[in-house]
């Protein structure tokens, strides 16, 4: 089972791969980093994107017939991923499914020429699937 650093190496791994973070969607915070990040600030993509995947979450329209913000552990969350494509690139968040609270995503940034997005985003969830936190 991989933590952290061994879920982003692999995801780094993938066809046009430019970075990737483990983030926790409540506080906005990176738990991890590896590679580039847009605007070559980990930190800030990671606030970005946390609040990017904490409208996603907490909508009624999206996320219909659960209310509250959180999955109950070790469930299934509202919403399974998010994908925001740019001229150049794709972003990838991948919500985690976690024994405590499931307020963790992973986020992919990838090449637009170089990747394949449908190969990243089934890698994307097998890693999710299988990432240990703690």
């Amino acid at each position: 089972m991989p933590g952290i650093d061994e879920s982003l190496l692999e995801a780094m791994r993938l066809p046009g791969a430019r970075g990737a973070l483990v983030v926790d969607w409540i506080s906005g915070l990176a738990l991890g980093a590896v590679g580039d990040a847009p605007g070559d600030d980990p930190e800030a993509t990671a606030a970005e994107t946390a609040e990017l995947a904490r409208l996603a979450m907490e909508s009624g329209t999206l996320a219909p017939g659960d209310t509250s913000v959180l999955a109950p552990a070790g469930k299934e969350p509202p919403v399974q991923d998010l994908i925001l494509t740019t001229a150049d690139a794709y972003h990838l968040l991948r919500f985690v499914i976690t024994t405590f609270d499931s307020t963790v995503f992973l986020y992919l940034w990838l090449d637009r020429g170089d990747g394949n997005l449908a190969l990243a985003r089934i890698r994307l969830a097998e890693m999710a699937d299988r990432l240990v936190l703690g």
